[in-house]
């Protein structure tokens, strides 16, 4: 089956840079548009970086702009997300995931939940980054 896999969770001082990587499996054709997201214990989730294969075209939250990078690696099979000048308020579950059949608008909208439901979504477990 499917399968999205986070690493490079853990523990970072503020100001230091973290690195974390998502690998996909299970199915033959990689989707288009992937993105990370994080969620906080209390809040609601939020997407703070999406990817568009087609151009290498990427979007990100206010939240993170300048600060985050994400990036994919069709080859490999591996999204990633390259987080830079870490802040406290940056501590949350990172999780990866991928829509398949959703076109660029519907994958730059930083939804909750992402783009509208019209293929197969797929998540991964998430890794905790906690930032002191």
């Amino acid at each position: 089956q499917v399968q999205l896999v986070e690493s490079g969770g853990g523990s970072v001082q503020a100001g230091e840079s973290r690195r974390l990587s998502c690998s996909i499996s299970g199915y033959t054709n990689v989707a288009y548009c992937m993105g990370w997201f994080r969620q906080a214990p209390g809040k609601e989730r939020e997407q703070v970086a999406a990817i568009y294969t087609g151009g290498g075209d990427t979007k990100y939250a206010d939240s993170v702009k300048g600060r985050f990078t994400i990036s994919r690696d069709m080859t490999k099979k591996i999204l990633s997300l390259q987080m830079g000048n870490l802040k406290p308020d940056d501590t949350a579950t990172y999780t990866c995931a991928a829509f398949q059949g959703a076109l660029a608008q519907a994958c730059f909208a930083l939804t909750v939940g992402g783009p509208s439901p019209g293929g197969n979504n797929y998540w991964g477990q998430g890794t905790q980054v906690t930032v002191s």
